[in-house]
């Protein structure tokens, strides 16, 4: 039964094992949306996740009652590294199954722990049910990432290490997958100070338990796509459905985009590190999901930064580009000496600076006489862009804006 006693006993299991991670206040994005805002920095946790926590602590209880056999898990990453450096701390041998498209460094961290690692299905979902069948073929304990008394229990110590450091918050903010960090924390803080408003906050591109808690009934979406993978879960299940029921105040949706832009602003102006599931509140405060009074007390969890590099360079370039930092353009010039000079001297007049560029003379769809330049270019804010294409079109220049 997860409760407060549980959720007590699984904080002792993991002292001197877990980070007891920061949690500070953040002056910048309080000023930004008029609440008083402090981040718990569950990213910098080791394996980089609060994942860790649920998994310890259930292994150790397995250990506790005489099993020492393997185990093995379904995860997209961060509760697979979890289960790892659990099994490698105890001895026991660890198989995880993840989905195809798991980032590498996730698939990395896992084997760097000692783990067995199988890909396998598109999602978590496809993946959890080979693992189950897995584990009964060889005999292995099934670890699950949320829906397991002591794997929530673990994600509550979350809730004691903030509640120890700030009595008095008007409201937490919780990323939402699974839902197994959410019910660990808002059973220890409905227990012990049921004041705190509890907001969930997950991506649109996953919206099962949205649909679910609006309709307050398990509602399964047929597909996730979102680039916040830690909480890309499809299904909706029973054991944590019934905690978000019981102690979820509100409930919020954040798109893409949003998530993108949290991550930029996190990574640029925080100075923090964090993967799409870890920025979902972010994105929320960012984007006015919150409906709270302004100078409400507000925690909110970073629940990760295991974020894949590559998907982090595209994010950069993106919010570059929405933010009026960089801009793409194709210009078509008359293929003559001078005229590539005079478009970049343009240029240099109104302060703009080329990052990349290329010369194109003799591809099929041009004019004879004809070329296309391709130029990136660093800007100042959407401002300069529109002095940019002002005096373009002044010096007579065809071009259009590529993404």
């Amino acid at each position: 039964m997860l409760d407060l006693n549980t959720i007590k006993k699984a904080y002792k299991r993991l002292s001197g094992v877990v980070h007891h991670t920061p949690f500070s206040y953040a002056p910048l994005l309080s000023q930004l949306s008029g609440y008083e805002i402090y981040l718990k920095k569950e990213n910098l946790q080791h394996t980089g996740s609060f994942k860790l926590r649920g998994a310890f602590n259930k292994i150790a209880t397995l250990v506790e009652s005489g099993e020492k056999g393997g185990v093995v898990a379904a995860s997209a990453g961060n509760h697979a590294q979890g289960v790892a450096f659990a099994a490698k701390h105890f001895g026991i041998e660890a198989t995880i199954v993840m989905p195809e498209s798991t980032p590498l460094i996730k698939v990395q961290g896992v084997k760097a722990l000692g783990a067995k690692t199988i890909l396998y299905g598109s999602n978590y979902d496809e993946a959890y049910a080979y693992a189950v069948e897995f584990g009964k073929e060889h005999q292995y304990t099934f670890v699950h990432p949320f829906t397991d008394d002591e794997v929530m229990a673990g994600q509550g110590s979350v809730a004691i290490e903030m509640l120890s450091e700030v009595e008095d918050l008007d409201a937490v903010i919780i990323p939402v997958g699974g839902g197994g960090l959410i019910s660990g924390m808002s059973v220890a803080y409905k227990a012990l100070s049921p004041q705190t408003k509890i907001i969930a906050v997950s991506a649109e591109g996953a919206p099962a338990l949205k649909h679910s808690f609006d309709a307050k009934k398990p509602i399964d979406s047929l597909e996730v796509r979102t680039i916040a993978d830690g909480i890309a879960v499809r299904d909706i299940y029973e054991e944590t459905f019934r905690h978000i029921l019981a102690y979820v105040d509100h409930y919020e949706t954040v798109c893409e985009d949003e998530i993108a832009a949290a991550i930029l602003f996190l990574l640029e102006r925080q100075k923090v590190l964090v993967e799409g599931a870890g920025a979902v509140g972010v994105a929320a405060l960012l984007h006015g999901k919150i409906d709270l009074p302004k100078g409400s007390k507000i925690g909110l969890v970073l629940s990760g930064g295991n974020i894949d590099v590559t998907m982090l360079s595209l994010i950069i370039e993106k919010g570059l580009m929405k933010s009026g930092r960089k801009m793409k353009l194709l210009v078509t010039l008359v293929d003559k000496p001078g005229a590539l000079q005079s478009f970049t001297q343009i240029l240099t007049n109104i302060g703009a600076n080329i990052v990349q560029i290329g010369y194109d003379r003799t591809s099929t769809d041009l004019e004879f006489g004809d070329a296309h330049v391709t130029v990136s270019l660093e800007t100042k804010g959407e401002e300069h862009q529109n002095q940019i294409r002002t005096q373009l079109q002044e010096g007579g220049f065809v071009f259009k804006e590529a993404s």
